[in-house]
């Protein structure tokens, strides 16, 4: 699977990186909520609506981020659950946790190029990327 070629599909299709667009044009609902500190957002399905629940206490380049990653796992990890795949499958849900991160990162950076002179980190920042994440650019 190249993530990276899904995510830059995803950008030219809809003309946008905007994660939050993007969900409302492929019907998605997103709903900002009161949610614990350890949780940040999730996805879901119900009554076959899809849903992207973000933490409301969180800044707003981090909730851009996390909308990204869970509009990757509706993208890549299609028909699974966090707890379908904790309890049904041999896969670690690590694995779906980094390509959902490394989707994310493709996405918000699609349509932006790093300039010749700045670094890494002001691109990601203006890319709303967490700097973490860099290791998915290369």
């Amino acid at each position: 699977m190249n993530i990276k070629r899904r995510a830059r599909n995803l950008y030219r299709k809809y003309r946008t990186s905007c994660p939050f667009t993007i969900a409302r044009m492929l019907g998605i609902t997103i709903m900002f909520l009161d949610l614990p500190d350890n949780v940040k957002g999730y996805q879901d399905r119900i009554l076959r609506r899809k849903i992207i629940v973000i933490n409301d206490n969180l800044p707003d380049e981090e909730k851009r981020f996390i909308c990204a990653h869970e509009l990757a796992h509706f993208r890549l990890h299609k028909g699974h659950s966090h707890y379908f795949i904790t309890r049904h499958t041999g896969f670690p849900l690590g694995r779906y946790e980094n390509q959902a991160d490394e989707f994310a990162t493709h996405l918000l950076t699609a349509g932006e190029e790093l300039n010749a002179d700045e670094p890494l980190e002001w691109y990601l920042n203006r890319c709303g990327v967490p700097k973490e994440m860099e290791r998915y650019l290369y």
